[in-house]
């Protein structure tokens, strides 16, 4: 089979002879396949990286089993944004110097695979915890980094590669206590990929998703959420392009055998996508770490970080902006997202924070989704973390009681509107009452300034004015109530739950 993730030309067989040569993790120290010094860092705050992420997750979902786990239980379509940002931190800690944190990082996200079983539409079982499923993820992550490079016209050396290849090899050791389900050596690895794309990945519902969906209705993040005319015009032409360079990019095996239509001139259009993002590297330090753009993204635009308010400040410009663009074109009017008032209809509400996973259903994995928000937020240990958890499941049952009336395991958006006074049951206070305890981390029966920042990534006092400097039990319970039944739509629960 043809190699089309190498070092070598991607349309003959000049790729193989990359392979021809391999050396084992032992050859690299292991203080340098973490932290600064690493390959990975290097590539982490490449401008590139962006589009072979992309890549990657598509060759994720094409795994049956990683498709399925993605439709059933992930928030990349309603929540894209925010599933960025996280895994932006995600690998950021685990590549990081601090072994602590790496070791509490790799708890915690085997904590969660260890929640996402189910099957698929064709009643296959997926295990987000299956080896093998988390080596092909890994496999992904570093193939598409080896080829951005290609594409780019960058070829990795052959000791870059293979260092580049321990560190991912580390990164799977780190997470399931040893890298046995991928090859050893970097000659072996080659094999493993071909035989994984020929032999297991398929067109699957979660692939297509990405490439002919999530692009195309992609929300505006926070910094362009008031001009959603100018964002959809932008995304338009956006969203059909980045589906036309991933596509390219995959493997020419799969694309034929998944039917992946290639449009003409598309392997130029790739190469010449990633040469111009590539020239993004030589802007100034700091301008495109993505820490920093994981900061960006989960700024809210009233809090007290000067950064928010130079958003708000910059929103308010274009807006303006927008609005002398629709005097000259005959664009709609700007819808305001706020109505006028401080509620949201039920459907609104439906679809803005209960349905999390974005398939016009509420079931298990959406209040799943919001427990593993704060927990993510809240850098939760165990047993903190099931306890919100199973205060969560506790409220599931109660809303599947109370609400799904045709007995088919979910509850619908009219289901919802028909009774949405059931909502603020016993079950929904206790879910209140556990994340208060989770956010009194000092147990003093109130929280304080910092505690109120680590949960909603936002100014105080700002949102609590006149009070005296903290926030009380009943009150934080009441206003969790109002929120989650609906009846407030200006609330600092927004950027946790509802925002993108």
């Amino acid at each position: 089979m043809t190699y089309t993730g190498g070092n070598g030309p991607a349309d003959t067989g000049a790729g193989a002879d990359h392979r021809d040569r391999g050396s084992g993790p032992s050859a690299f120290d292991e203080a340098s396949l973490f932290g600064p010094d690493s390959r990975f860092h290097e590539f982490f705050s490449d401008p590139r990286w962006a589009l072979a992420m992309v890549r990657a997750t598509v060759l994720e979902a094409a795994h049956p089993q990683v498709g399925a786990a993605l439709i059933d239980n992930s928030t990349f379509v309603a929540h894209p944004w925010r599933r960025l940002r996280n895994t932006l931190v995600s690998l950021q800690r685990m590549f990081g110097p601090d072994e602590d944190v790496r070791r509490r990082e790799a708890a915690r996200l085997n904590r969660l695979h260890a929640r996402l079983t189910g099957a698929d539409a064709h009643e296959r079982p997926y295990d987000a915890m299956d080896p093998e499923v988390r080596a092909w993820v890994v496999a992904t992550l570093f193939e598409s980094s080896v080829t951005m490079c290609r594409l780019s016209g960058q070829p990795l050396e052959q000791d870059v590669m293979e260092q580049l290849y321990a560190e991912f090899r580390a990164y799977l050791a780190a997470l399931d206590g040893d890298a046995r389900h991928l090859p050893r050596t970097l000659v072996e690895f080659w094999s493993y990929y071909d035989r994984v794309v020929e032999e297991r990945l398929e067109n699957t519902e979660a692939m297509r998703v990405i490439l002919y969906r999530l692009f195309d209705h992609l929300p505006a993040p926070p910094l362009l959420n008031g001009l959603p005319t100018m964002w959809a015009a932008g995304r338009a032409v956006a969203g059909p392009v980045i589906g036309v360079i991933t596509v390219a990019s995959l493997p020419e095996p799969f694309r034929r055998r998944a039917g992946l239509p290639e449009m003409p001139g598309a392997q130029t259009l790739m190469q010449s996508a990633y040469l111009a993002v590539g020239l993004a590297r030589f802007l100034p330090d700091g301008w495109i770490q993505p820490e920093g753009i994981a900061k960006l993204l989960a700024l809210s635009p009233g809090g007290d970080d000067p950064r928010g308010r130079t958003i708000g400040a910059l929103g308010d410009r274009m807006k303006r902006a927008g609005a002398l663009v629709r005097l000259l074109s005959p664009l709609p009017p700007e819808p305001d997202p706020g109505g006028g008032t401080d509620t949201r209809s039920a459907e609104e509400f439906f679809a803005a924070v209960l349905d999390q996973t974005g398939d016009g259903y509420v079931d298990w994995p959406d209040l799943a989704a919001m427990a593993r928000e704060i927990a993510g937020r809240l850098d939760l240990d165990e047993p903190e973390e099931t306890r919100l958890y199973d205060a969560f499941a506790d409220w599931w049952r109660e809303l599947q009681a109370a609400l799904d009336t045709d007995g088919d395991g979910r509850v619908s958006a009219r289901e919802y509107a028909e009774a949405v006074p059931s909502l603020a049951g016993p079950a929904l206070i206790r879910v209140a009452e556990v994340l208060f305890d989770a956010t009194d981390t000092d147990g003093d029966q109130r929280v304080d300034g910092n505690e109120y920042r680590a949960l909603f990534r936002r100014g105080f006092r700002r949102d609590m004015a006149g009070t005296d400097g903290t926030y009380s039990r009943p009150a934080f319970v009441r206003d969790f109530l109002s929120f989650m039944t609906g009846r407030e739509r200006s609330s600092p629960y927004d950027p946790l739950f509802a925002d993108t």
